[in-house]
């Protein structure tokens, strides 16, 4: 197969808003790949290379110049070749290695692929949802149902591997996935509560209400001796939370798969700043001046028993028992069980008066659906807060002047097209985080204008808002109300961003 029908593939995606026409175009494409050629196909379309961040910059794209070839002659597996010596390029000499391998890549490419490869490795064809999309079409091609690779996915947290065992064995093989202590799952996700009243209401009083922390979300994988950490987005953080790994090398079992949060005290208990706990995931070395604690609610395998598919109620029991032995801090999320009047509302406000954001309204009938925003988990803050990718951002004016300030929001588009613009702001900004947008945009801009930059939708942050409002002026139909920024979210990429529904869910009257 040529790039070039990938690159026609992706342009056919990209003109189209329906979900389903999307997922037939890139079904029709992996029909046509050979077998080796699957995996790079279906990373490429999710938008972005099966090795990763390859260390190549715009710079390094453009310049020198490369001028483009006249006819398609670019393979799939010569263009995966070259991604794969840019990934494995390091040490002394690397940067003009690594520029002479571009060059070359690019010299061998059309116009027309050119734009395409530069798009892939600077982050720019990164549609949020489309890795759902991609799915949807996975499961066209290979003639499978479309839940029989979700959970696959879910549990092998790899996409084009998933593709390639659809394409390959069908439903046999997906279903031949299983949870595999040591490699991580995709995590379940809460969708947003208007209020605990409304998340009781829909869920009913079999529940657990439970405190939800302004932390990192950890999965911990534990295999005898062996202690892994993963965040949400699957990096693996072991070595720098060795804390943590004693903690759980201590718990009375042989394996074991926890979910939690994990985040920075200070000596009173009270959480830290969102950044202080995140600090110790930014670097090689941990810090040891700021300790984490973790906080698990959920169990997904233990001692060679999965709990996925097991109702909540079940997994907690277990979760129990294997955390009564600790002696230390708890290890456990606080929040209550099946509780009963008013004691919902005692955990919102224990969890509010402790400096956390809010609780977690769980349906203790609910097998874990990793990688989902379903309703059986409903997050319920006083406030209403958001995260949204930022699309651009204006130059100040006043005391701003020369600082990147109004920054432009964007909605995840579930059809998997560009995020939806939902609106601007500049409010909640400290001189601090002017000067570091000021800094840091630049290397994420798209395009450079007068008045400001577009950025490529890779940066999450947290909005909090009172609301939404509809409009005509952003093509959403809907924009927010009195938004302001509560912080940056670097645990998170575009594709965990909330998505155009949960804006539009806060119109009046919804």
């Amino acid at each position: 197969m040529l790039l070039a029908e990938v690159v026609a593939a992706s342009a056919a995606v990209a003109a189209t808003r329906s979900r389903t026409a999307k997922a037939g175009l890139i079904a029709d494409l992996l029909r046509a790949a050979d077998a080796v050629e699957v995996a790079p196909v279906t990373a490429w379309l999710a938008g972005e290379p099966r090795q990763g961040r390859l260390g190549v910059g715009r710079r390094t794209l453009s310049t020198p110049a490369h001028p483009p070839v006249g006819t398609a002659a670019l393979s799939v597996a010569a263009a995966e070749a070259a991604l794969t010596e840019l990934a494995g390029t390091a040490g002394r000499g690397a940067a003009a290695r690594r520029e002479a391998a571009v060059a070359a890549l690019m010299s061998a490419a059309t116009a027309d692929e050119q734009r395409f490869l530069v798009r892939l490795l600077t982050g720019e064809l990164r549609q949020g949802a489309l890795e759902g999309v991609v799915l949807d079409a996975v499961a066209l091609a290979a003639d499978v149902p479309a839940a029989t690779v979700r959970r696959a996915f879910m549990l092998s947290g790899r996409l084009p591997e998933t593709a390639v065992t659809a394409l390959a064995g069908g439903v046999a093989a997906l279903d031949a996935v299983h949870l595999r202590v040591g490699r991580p799952v995709r995590p379940m996700l809460a969708s947003p509560g208007s209020s605990l009243d409304a998340a009781l209401t829909d869920l009913g009083n079999q529940v657990t209400v439970e405190a939800k922390l302004d932390g990192a979300r950890i999965q911990v994988h534990k295999d005898g001796d062996v202690v892994r950490v993963w965040t949400r987005t699957l990096r693996e953080v072991t070595d720098a939370v060795p804390e943590l790994v004693e903690r759980v090398r201590a718990l009375p079992c042989t394996t074991a798969v926890l979910d939690g949060e994990i985040l920075a005290l200070d000596d009173d208990g009270r959480p830290r700043a969102f950044q202080d706990t995140m600090s110790r995931f930014g670097s090689d070395a941990a810090d040891a001046g700021v300790l984490l604690s973790p906080f698990f609610f959920d169990l997904l395998h233990l001692d060679g028993r999965d709990l996925l598919d097991e109702p909540l109620a079940t997994r907690l029991d277990a979760l129990a028992g294997l955390l009564a032995a600790d002696e230390q801090a708890p290890l456990r999320m606080p929040g209550v069980r099946s509780p009963g009047p008013g004691q919902a509302a005692q955990v919102l406000d224990d969890a509010l008066s402790a400096g956390h954001e809010g609780v977690v309204v769980k349906a203790l009938d609910a097998p874990y659906a990793a990688g989902r925003r379903g309703r059986a988990w409903q997050k319920v803050k006083p406030v209403h807060s958001l995260d949204l990718v930022v699309l651009g951002a204006e130059w100040g004016y006043g005391r701003r002047s020369g600082k990147l300030s109004n920054i432009h929001l964007g909605a995840r588009d579930p059809a998997g097209g560009e995020p939806v613009m939902v609106g601007k702001t500049f409010k909640g900004m400290t001189d601090e985080l002017l000067e570091w947008q000021t800094t840091a945009f630049p290397e994420l801009a798209r395009e450079d204008h007068e008045w400001g930059l577009l950025l490529r939708p890779e940066l999450v942050v947290e909005i909090a808002l009172d609301g939404a409002q509809r409009s005509s002026r952003y093509p959403g139909g809907v924009a927010l109300r009195f938004a302001r920024v509560l912080r940056y979210r670097p645990d998170k990429d575009a594709a965990d961003a909330d998505d155009i529904a949960a804006v539009r869910a806060l119109l009046a009257g919804n």
